[in-house]
């Protein structure tokens, strides 16, 4: 019998799903947070979008820049994994004023294993 979606017994076998191996050449990285941080590792996307965040440096990233679907949503689980991000929100003009973001890495981080490439 399937598990009724939304209960307990749906969750645990989509978390299960979830933790499956990283797909042949898709970038992995293992990661330690300076000074006395955890090391994690990182997969796919999310090591992409660190990978980019440890590359700007305090100018960070704006998705503008680096086109991609779902940026915030990267940070979101790396925030989740214990590298601290801020988000900077910036106005700006031309056909469509509105805003956006910009996300700064403030972790010092020591990448310790870097395999595959970037999706």
């Amino acid at each position: 019998m399937e598990p009724i979606a939304g209960t307990t017994e749906s969750r645990k076998s989509q978390n299960a799903t979830a933790e499956k191996k990283p797909a042949r050449g898709q970038l992995r990285l293992v990661a330690k947070i300076e000074p006395d941080g955890g090391t994690v590792k990182v997969v796919g996307r999310d090591a992409w979008m660190l990978e980019r965040l440890i590359a700007a440096g305090q100018r960070g990233v704006r998705p503008v820049d680096h086109p991609a679907p779902r940026h915030s949503h990267y940070v979101f689980k790396l925030r989740g994994l214990g590298f601290l991000i801020e988000t900077v929100h910036e106005a700006h003009g031309g056909a469509f004023p509105g805003h956006h973001a910009r996300y700064v890495l403030h972790s010092q981080v020591t990448i310790l294993e870097n395999r595959g490439m970037a999706a």
